[in-house]
């Protein structure tokens, strides 16, 4: 049977933080991101769409794409944003399922979960059985790329700001988690959760909790 969750949260929220603890408790942690560089890979077609959409600049000189550059135009203009993510989602999005599906056909109870910043946004909410948002006060987040990525407020503010705002997700939420809790209460928190995906995988599910 199987669980699929998408885990999904701001910028500095603390996705990343319960990805690693679910997959410390046996989840099988894919990452978008992950998946966002493969289909980027050097030669691939997504890459030359890339090329002939923002131009040959924006690769790097050994071939590959130039991420920071990229980052830096797609987080200040929409309109680049969504050209990529036309080029880039819908890629991402069927290696994500051919992964499932290898994953769920070797162990028929795993609990999948699909780490994706833009699980909403790129539609991928409807390709899994629960949505798992990690939600944090905007200040939280500003402090937390500041310390972890040296950003400026401003930087900060506009990275955040360039995505989908927490409320627009609550509503697509099976599960909400407090990013902002101390790391023990979140880890506990973590583990109730995942319990509860064990149950829902093997088809005893018992009902949600933090919704």
């Amino acid at each position: 049977m199987g669980l699929r969750v998408g885990l999904t949260g701001g910028i500095g929220a603390g996705k990343s933080t319960v990805a690693g603890l679910l997959g410390e408790l046996g989840a099988r942690v894919i990452a978008a991101d992950t998946l966002a560089r493969q289909v980027v890979s050097p030669g691939s077609p997504a890459l030359e769409e890339i090329a002939v959409a923002f131009g040959p600049e924006f690769l790097a000189p050994g071939g590959e794409l130039d991420r920071p550059r990229m980052g830096r135009l797609v987080f200040s203009d929409a309109a680049a944003r969504h050209r990529l993510e036309a080029i880039l989602h819908p890629r991402i999005r069927a290696l994500f399922l051919h992964t499932v599906t290898t994953i769920l056909g070797a162990e028929p109870g795993a609990v999948v979960v699909y780490d994706a910043p833009v699980l909403i946004e790129a539609g991928a909410h409807k390709e899994v059985d629960r949505v798992l948002v990690v939600a944090a006060d905007e200040a939280t987040q500003v402090a937390r790329l500041a310390t972890r990525d040296g950003m400026s407020s401003a930087d900060a503010l506009a990275r955040i700001r360039s995505q989908m705002p927490l409320a627009e997700k609550l509503p697509y939420a099976h599960h909400v988690l407090n990013g902002t809790l101390p790391h023990p209460r979140l880890k506990a928190r973590v583990g109730e959760l995942m319990d509860e995906f064990r149950r829902a995988a093997g088809g005893n599910f018992g009902g949600q909790i933090g919704r």
